[in-house]
């Protein structure tokens, strides 16, 4: 009994008392570009938000490296919320934005594989092990159980997407705060194996329905897009110029939401009301769950039922106002070629029109720079479930922790 009340012990789930955390208000609330009107949809935005998967700090979990430690509490709050970003990524790449996650009942097998890529294990892609693995390759010799940045977060997952063939992402993190439409299009469009066996043409008597499908097999196909963009938006504190477009990254349909922090104070930015920023909060400490007899995980602990956090844009408190100078970025998901055409029209209208800018968004790439070189897996034998057994295969990566520092 006592270790089913250990398993449970920060859940709150009492839906009254959830209820009455936020404002009786007319204002819109933004989550994950989806708006809900407070006054008579939070039962509807309360449901958006348990939805989400929530990973906190966990114990109880097999020793990272064999030796080291068995719980990330203290240090591993930015690499859960890197992994609540990515798995909001997933659930819209085979579920859906609109999928809704309901208590006790039965799940699409997708959600379920989702849920174990996270999981506290060496086999599986996303975990703390494997992230703290890749982080000792690309994280400048930083040893395990240091706290690490947002940036170094986003390149982790971007090295560690290269080992999962199922979701199949491809992971952009720009640079210099500039967006490289060009690249990320030579990134992402994949040309499908060709089914022409004998290396003949089709003749001439094909038909519209096969022609329209052989058109189709030499078009590219698009590689669902995760698009990472580190920010600084201030020194001390938030600039108030970049406020307003920094929310209208939260209305737009591909927004993954933000990522920000200090040492020991990360938190996962998905929305907002008014002037205050909502935030799930990885700073809980729950006991290790893994699969059961049938294959299958136990979720109860991945949703938070309790009050969603907020914060005030401006009125940061001042253990949390550092994240704007140490680092916050923001995270887009484009599953579609149409979807990132959209985003970029979205950024034009909405973004660009600032004087002073959260970031750029470029065509071509910039001839003063590197030629761009779509990241590719290394040379390993791996089923997928193995992924990265040491830090060798992560060596030839580099990577930058610092921060662009915008004008003010």
């Amino acid at each position: 009994m006592e270790s089913v009340l250990s398993k449970y012990e920060n859940q709150i789930t009492i839906f009254a008392d959830y209820l009455e955390e936020f404002p009786d208000t007319d204002d819109l609330v933004w989550i994950l570009g989806k708006q809900h009107l407070l006054k008579t949809e939070k039962s509807k935005l309360l449901s958006d938000i348990s939805a989400r998967l929530w990973f906190t700090y966990r114990r109880k979990f097999s020793p990272i490296g064999g030796t080291g430690p068995s719980s990330d509490a203290g240090w591993g709050c930015m690499l859960r919320c890197g992994q609540m970003m990515l798995a909001q990524a997933l659930i819209c790449r085979h579920l859906g934005r609109d999928w809704n996650w309901e208590k006790q009942k039965e799940q699409p097998k997708e959600y379920q594989r989702i849920l174990q890529c996270f999981l506290d294990r060496k086999d599986c892609c996303y975990s703390i092990h494997q992230m703290e693995t890749a982080q000792m390759g690309v994280g400048e010799g930083k040893s395990i159980g240091e706290w690490f940045g947002p940036n170094t977060v986003a390149q982790v997952l971007k090295k560690l997407a290269l080992f999962d063939e199922w979701n199949s992402l491809a992971v952009y993190v720009s640079m210099d705060n500039t967006v490289v439409i060009e690249d990320i299009k030579k990134m992402c469009r994949v040309l499908p194996l060709s089914t022409d066996t004998d290396g003949e043409s089709p003749p001439d008597s094909l038909n519209a329905s096969n022609h329209s499908k052989a058109t189709s097999a030499c078009c590219p196909a698009w590689k669902s897009l995760l698009l990472i963009v580190p920010l600084r938006l201030g020194i001390n504190q938030i600039n108030p110029v970049y406020v307003d477009a920094f929310k209208e990254c939260f209305k737009m349909p591909q927004s993954l939401g933000a990522l920000g922090g200090k040492p020991n104070n990360a938190y996962y930015f998905i929305g907002f009301l008014g002037d205050e920023l909502i935030f799930l909060d990885p700073h809980t400490t729950q006991t290790f769950v893994d699969t059961e007899e049938d294959g299958t995980v136990d979720d109860q602990t991945f949703h938070c039922l309790q009050s969603p956090q907020r914060m005030n844009i401006l009125n940061l408190d001042p253990s949390v106002a550092l994240i704007c100078f140490l680092g916050i970025f923001q995270g887009f998901f484009c599953k579609e070629e149409k979807d990132f055409d959209n985003w970029c029209s979205l950024v034009q209208k909405e973004i660009l029109k600032e004087n002073l800018r959260m970031f750029e968004l470029v065509q071509k790439h910039p001839s003063h720079w590197p030629p761009f070189v779509p990241p590719a897996k290394p040379e390993v034998t791996t089923t997928g479930a193995e992924f990265i057994d040491s830090t060798e295969q992560l060596e030839e990566f580099d990577l930058e922790e610092d921060f662009e520092i915008l004008s003010v």
